[in-house]
């Protein structure tokens, strides 16, 4: 039996998981992610974790397929990072220096990217060879996987469809800089945004005006339970998903759309939700598909990068 890493790393923490060839997670834990100094110091920690747990766990280098890891930011195909903001690394030849750490020949993408291909693998895509992920929490991310593999785009930035413009007539600056994003209204931040305007212009009674502060939770409960103004809200969401899902499946062509992050803990009532209004934007050879939620959760990303090693070195 062989084995490999699958590491995702955030700006807190760096989640390392030890996996079998068959893609069965054995163990995973956690490492503090070390910003300081630009982050010179990630990598080494990385490299010092994983020779760690080898030598306690008595598993010899030539038994180790390789190391996979996701990074938040754009990587190329050459594995090389430019600009991860929140890691301090400006341009860095990720795949080359951890390689170099480990002696272990290393696979790097996207976090968001490599945690769509986890759930294509193990999760909500499951069987599918294309599939379309929208990952969405504060902001959105996602990833698309075409016959099995990632598209990563010439830039290291494909699937990042979180900045697909829905609305021209936006006055209000997405994070980006652009105006009208889908990021700005199907995110955890953007349904509160729309919650916010609807009730400002609105007058209807609504339990979400006894609220100090809304979240995109308290939406969704509101919604669940049948407030009028938070089924208005909801539906304004649901619209603007189904346009913004329908041009990206016009490209992609999935079998599966997996919605993941912490809207997606709406649960059933958000497809139900979108569903409709993807089948009234989306062009008609791409139907029937099936939008689902993510299963994996904050494991995606670990069983993504471990599945780019897999298939890079695992033959």
């Amino acid at each position: 039996m062989r084995y490999g890493f699958g590491i995702d790393v955030g700006g807190t923490t760096v989640k390392i998981a030890f996996f079998n060839q068959d893609g069965l997670m054995l163990t995973k834990w956690e490492i503090p992610t070390n910003t300081e100094n630009n982050g010179c110091a990630i990598l080494p920690d990385i490299a010092a974790s994983i020779q760690d747990y080898l030598t306690r766990e008595q598993i010899p280098d030539d038994q180790i397929i390789g190391i996979g890891i996701g990074v938040p930011g754009p990587v190329n195909d050459e594995g090389v990072v430019n600009k991860c903001v929140n890691l301090g690394w400006r341009v860095l030849d990720l795949q080359k220096e951890l390689s170099g750490l480990t002696g272990f020949p290393v696979k790097a993408g996207n976090d968001a990217n490599v945690a769509a291909l986890g759930e294509c693998w193990k999760g909500g895509g499951q069987g599918a060879k294309n599939m379309v992920m929208a990952t969405l929490g504060t902001g959105i991310g996602g990833g698309i996987v075409s016959g099995g593999r990632l598209i990563a785009g010439a830039h290291g930035a494909g699937g990042e469809i979180g900045h697909i413009v829905v609305n021209k007539e936006e006055t209000e600056p997405c994070g980006c800089g652009n105006y009208g994003c889908i990021e700005q209204y199907g995110s955890a931040t953007g349904v509160v945004r729309l919650a916010k305007r609807y009730l400002s212009s609105h007058e209807e009674s609504s339990c979400l005006r006894n609220l100090q502060t809304i979240t995109c939770k308290d939406v969704f409960d509101a919604a669940k339970a049948g407030d009028h103004a938070a089924l208005a809200i909801t539906d304004q969401m649901y619209d603007l998903m189904g346009l913004f899902l329908g041009s990206v499946c016009a490209v992609a062509d999935p079998e599966v759309v997996v919605l993941g992050g912490g809207v997606s803990k709406a649960g059933q009532i958000l497809v139900d939700g979108i569903t409709p209004y993807y089948n009234k934007y989306a062009f008609h050879a791409c139907h029937p598909i099936q939008i689902t939620l993510a299963k994996l959760g904050n494991d995606a990303g670990a069983y993504g990068a471990f599945k780019l090693a897999l298939d890079e070195f695992g033959n």
